[in-house]
């Protein structure tokens, strides 16, 4: 027994001349905090935030003609009993997520949320899309009574359907967003009104929630593209088709 022990005295002191000569012993005040160690090394503490920007996701791959090419549009059932998709929603940004009705809770505050969207920006060219991802429950009949616990705008709110495998598909192939039967992530997406998704946000995160809102006042102030986009669509030294409708339509309102 006193030999067991002398081992993990010995162990011990190893421990304490390895941490002090690498300079990561904690101070007193320290203690029972969470720590990381830098780029330089040192122990900073450790908050669990996430970054307080959007995450941005790869470009979608290329078609190389198979049978099974990646989705590049998408044409959904609205409430309203209209075929709408990708097309119809250009020329306007559109926030997008993922939902379905019997959720009693992550739902309900997600499309909180939303709601908060649909308040800031009421009047405003900028559309909110929410996609359910139990669509045997989902009817659009079932999709315009839930809409109307949330006072959903028609024109401005929209909620779509579909099958299944279409709709997984479309969270995965155009949003990149995993989407399975009543099972989504608590993001949103940011798209731009020339279709191209500006970047993903966690709508449950605070910082993250204030850099969708910051972002959409930004895009709508720059016409529906952001200035790093819009650089890039007006290569040509003409603004876009689409980006050109918006400001005309900032022009009218004026």
């Amino acid at each position: 027994m006193r030999i067991f022990i002398g081992i993990l005295l010995v162990l011990l002191g190893v421990a304490v001349i390895i941490m002090t000569r690498r300079g990561d012993s904690l101070r007193q005040d320290q203690a029972g905090r969470a720590y990381v160690e830098n780029e330089s090394g040192e122990l900073v503490l450790a908050t669990g935030d996430r970054d307080a920007e959007r995450t941005k996701i790869p470009k979608r791959p290329a078609a190389d003609g198979s049978d099974e090419e990646w989705l590049t549009q998408f044409v959904l059932t609205e409430r309203s009993g209209q075929q709408m998709g990708s097309q119809q929603l250009k020329g306007q940004p559109y926030v997008a997520g993922f939902f379905f009705s019997t959720c009693p809770s992550i739902c309900v505050q997600q499309n909180g949320k939303v709601k908060e969207l649909q308040e800031k920006f009421k009047g405003r060219p900028v559309r909110l899309v929410s996609i359910s991802c139990d669509p045997e429950v989902d009817s659009p009949e079932v999709l315009s009574e839930y809409a109307e616990r949330f006072n959903a705008d028609p024109e401005q709110w929209l909620f779509f359907t579909g099958k299944m495998d279409y709709i997984r598909r479309v969270g995965a192939e155009i949003f990149s967003l995993g989407v399975v039967r009543r099972g989504h992530p608590e993001k949103f997406a940011l798209v731009d009104a020339e279709g191209e998704i500006y970047g993903l946000y966690t709508w449950s995160d605070d910082a993250q929630w204030a850099a969708l809102v910051a972002d959409i006042e930004r895009m709508l102030d720059a016409g529906g593209v952001l200035p790093d986009a819009e650089a890039s669509a007006q290569a040509d030294g003409q603004p876009s088709e689409n980006v050109s409708a918006i400001q005309q339509q900032k022009g009218d309102s004026a």
